[in-house]
């Protein structure tokens, strides 16, 4: 659970990256940022949803979709596209796997430093003919084995 003062800490690097790459703290910013930060890895559509129910920011599906789409595009935000060809956008720009529910389409962080560094060992003594590796994007796809299992 997110205290207020870690969801203030937050807010501030926010603004702070903003700052770094030219942008202003929109309202509209900072409210897609208070909704990705609650919601961790979602669609435009999830986010502008979380907006309009929590929040007196008036957004638009289009509006939120370009803001999470520029924030990928500086590094502040992650991006990927589902199964269901959504893109979806995940707050944790951090090194770590991802287990994609294939159901639901939802996604889950995975931190596993040992599986990580076992990958990029490998892989950093392969050599792809004209390619160099630039990232390492790992992501299980899963089904869930139990119904009453709780969604990711």
């Amino acid at each position: 659970m997110q205290t207020q003062d870690n969801k203030n800490n937050g807010i501030e690097q926010f603004k702070a990256a903003l700052k770094r790459h030219s942008m202003k703290a929109t309202p509209q910013r900072l409210a897609v940022h208070e909704a990705m930060m609650k919601l961790g890895h979602a669609s435009a559509d999830m986010v502008t949803d979380e907006i309009r129910s929590n929040s007196g920011t008036k957004v638009t599906v289009a509006s939120v979709y370009n803001i999470l789409t520029n924030l990928a595009l500086l590094g502040i935000y992650r991006h990927r596209m589902s199964a269901n060809n959504k893109m979806y956008f995940d707050v944790n720009t951090f090194r770590h796997i991802h287990i994609y529910d294939c159901e639901n389409h939802r996604y889950k962080d995975l931190i596993d430093d040992g599986l990580m560094e076992l990958v990029e060992s490998y892989l950093g003594r392969r050599k792809f003919k004209g390619y160099k590796i630039e990232d390492i994007d790992i992501q299980i796809i899963a089904r869930q084995t139990r119904k009453k299992f709780r969604a990711l």
